[in-house]
């Protein structure tokens, strides 16, 4: 028979674990793994549009926009709160952005990578160097070296040496 004090552990330990699976928009069975789901998607256009109307430039060493081919910069396929996290970034910033990169082919894959639409990269200039390392917090080094900061709503901003890769997980506090 299990004494009392080792079956409490146990239960407030499997209660503590049910606990973190179910929180919704955090846990690995709460909202947050159905959002990652059925997160809209927008058409290179859409992307482009809402862009625009932000003031967010963006460039294509390609000159192109197809998302199949890896010197182009496509929108196509991008996350509604991608979009949305840049337009924040913007907004919150005053800094001029370019994007430089979308979810055209040639970049890392994984489930939070630019062809599922989760990343963009972004031009550095001093004005976004300096709130990126001003306002958000060190994380320490991703698995190539490359700095990571996160901001308050959780998306990871990774120095690449010439462009910010961010990773956008929520719109950022649209």
């Amino acid at each position: 028979m299990v004494n009392r004090p080792r079956l409490r552990s146990a239960l407030t330990a499997l209660a503590l674990v049910l606990g973190a699976l179910f929180v919704p928009g955090v846990g690995a069975l709460g909202s947050g793994a159905t959002e990652a789901h059925a997160v809209t998607k927008l058409t290179h256009a859409q992307a482009t549009s809402r862009f625009s109307s932000s003031g967010i430039t963006w460039s294509s060493s390609g000159g192109c926009s197809n998302r199949n081919v890896p010197t182009c910069t496509s929108f196509d396929q991008l996350n509604l709160p991608t979009a949305q996290g840049a337009q924040t970034l913007r907004s919150a910033t005053g800094c001029a952005l370019r994007i430089t990169g979308g979810t055209e082919t040639g970049h890392a894959g994984g489930t939070y990578s630019h062809w599922n639409g989760y990343k963009l990269d972004f031009a550095k200039s001093t004005c976004l160097n300096n709130y990126v390392t001003g306002v958000f917090t060190y994380i320490g080094t991703r698995g190539d070296g490359a700095r990571q900061y996160q901001s308050g709503s959780g998306n990871i901003y990774a120095d690449e040496g010439n462009h910010w890769d961010v990773t956008y997980y929520n719109c950022g506090g649209c």
